[in-house]
């Protein structure tokens, strides 16, 4: 581990400076300075987000031809990788774009926890590990360590602590996942939401200040997942919006077209001809005298009935 940690040390010292910034010169206790360095990397990822969005749109778009290639050539799959590359040169699209932000975090969460581990146990607790110690200890439960209801964000949680981080690890994970995810297979997105679960092994026996990064970012990612929405809307669901549309027109026409019929108005052009001509022809036509109502017939009078039988 120590060589690995060596690769990242210019990092870890980078990172380390933000953090004393935040906390030496604009007062932030231990966990909020994490939360500073956490809304700071993610700006700074900021133009690559624009092109992982970018990236994963178009290759939505392109799904549709992407999967005609699949059937295509399913049973030569050289052929279908090159053609597949060929498709992305044509079109301008890099599949690997949407990973960078991704892949760039992946080395400030290393230097983050190695600075847990290290570094940071002698800023945070200088009495307990002052810089002469080689392997410095968990800081414990200290008010300098502590952040609202985790005790020490230099050592892993426990307990009710570690539940509470867990659930707002997983939750804030899925609903990140849930934004981003821009692919309408369902297998996709059924691999995206159990991701979380995946790593929870894993994140238990990282420090709880690392937890509060990935927290963060999760957040971020929200917020950002919100704004695209508003902004760009998923191409996917607009193009099955779209067809659904376009599907529901023609029966919606077949259906309305009866009743159309039944109730179409007269045209205005045709109205107006008719009117003319029934014009034109009052005029030619000799105006008839009014027809005088005949009396009504008198009443029949009845025959009187003699008395006489015969």
């Amino acid at each position: 581990m120590a060589p690995i940690a060596n690769i990242f040390q210019p990092l870890i010292d980078a990172l380390e400076s933000v953090l004393l910034f935040f906390h030496d010169n604009v007062g932030f206790s231990w966990g909020f300075s994490i939360i500073a360095l956490t809304i700071v990397v993610r700006a700074a990822l900021i133009p690559l987000t624009f092109k992982q969005i970018k990236s994963m749109q178009s290759m939505q778009r392109a799904a549709p031809h992407i999967k005609e290639l699949q059937a295509k050539y399913k049973d030569d799959k050289q052929r279908l990788q090159q053609e597949t590359m060929k498709f992305y040169q044509e079109n301008k699209i890099n599949p690997f774009a949407s990973c960078l932000p991704l892949v760039l975090q992946f080395p400030v969460f290393i230097s983050l926890f190695y600075m847990l581990r290290k570094d940071l146990r002698h800023d945070i607790c200088p009495a307990i590990n002052p810089p002469q110690v080689v392997n410095p200890k968990p800081c414990g439960s200290t008010d300098a360590s502590q952040f609202f209801f985790i005790p020490d964000i230099t050592s892993p949680a426990h307990g009710a602590v570690l539940i509470t981080l867990i659930i707002l690890y997983v939750g804030s994970q899925l609903v990140s996942s849930i934004f981003m995810t821009t692919t309408t297979d369902r297998n996709q997105r059924l691999l995206m939401l159990a991701l979380p679960f995946f790593f929870v092994p894993f994140v238990i026996r990282f420090p709880a200040g690392l937890l509060l990064y990935w927290i963060t970012t999760n957040c971020w990612t929200i917020g950002q997942g919100f704004v695209v929405r508003r902004l760009a809307p998923n191409p996917a669901l607009a193009g099955a919006a779209t067809a659904a549309t376009a599907a529901g027109a023609p029966s919606a026409a077949r259906a309305a077209a009866p009743e159309q019929r039944r109730r179409k108005p007269p045209d205005a052009g045709e109205t107006n001809g008719a009117s003319a001509e029934k014009a034109v022809k009052a005029e030619k036509q000799p105006e008839k005298p009014a027809r005088v109502a005949a009396p009504p017939p008198p009443p029949r009078k009845k025959k009187k009935r003699s008395g006489r039988r015969r």
